[in-house]
């Protein structure tokens, strides 16, 4: 399995929250965020699968911001909301699998 299957797996995991979230409860930034997070996934996942420069860096980036995202809404209801949470799960998921394979490439540490 190559870095670009968790980036396409990112991308629709996030379309499908932002698109649940408007569904729902009719949240366009949830809408937005998810297309938006979906587009940088996808993209990510794109330039793995080509080999191309910045594919790693793109899909750190975005797992890192999720997990912020995730983060920022987690605190203020101390963890109760069960969509913050696993805004943090797949951020942080993300964020260190990436970390650790842009590691293992670029020997970071």
């Amino acid at each position: 399995m190559g870095m670009d299957h968790p980036a396409f797996t990112l991308a629709g995991l996030t379309a499908i929250g932002g698109i649940m979230g408007y569904a729902r409860k009719g949240s366009v930034p949830s809408l937005v965020a998810g297309i938006t997070f979906s587009a940088l996934y996808g993209t990510a996942g794109y330039l793995l699968k080509q080999n191309a420069d910045y594919g790693l860096e793109l899909a750190l980036g975005t797992s890192a911001v999720l997990l912020v995202a995730g983060l920022a809404r987690s605190i203020p209801t101390s963890f109760k909301k069960p969509l913050p949470v696993v805004l943090v799960a797949l951020g942080g998921a993300s964020t260190a699998y990436y970390a650790k394979r842009y590691n293992d490439f670029y020997s970071v540490v």
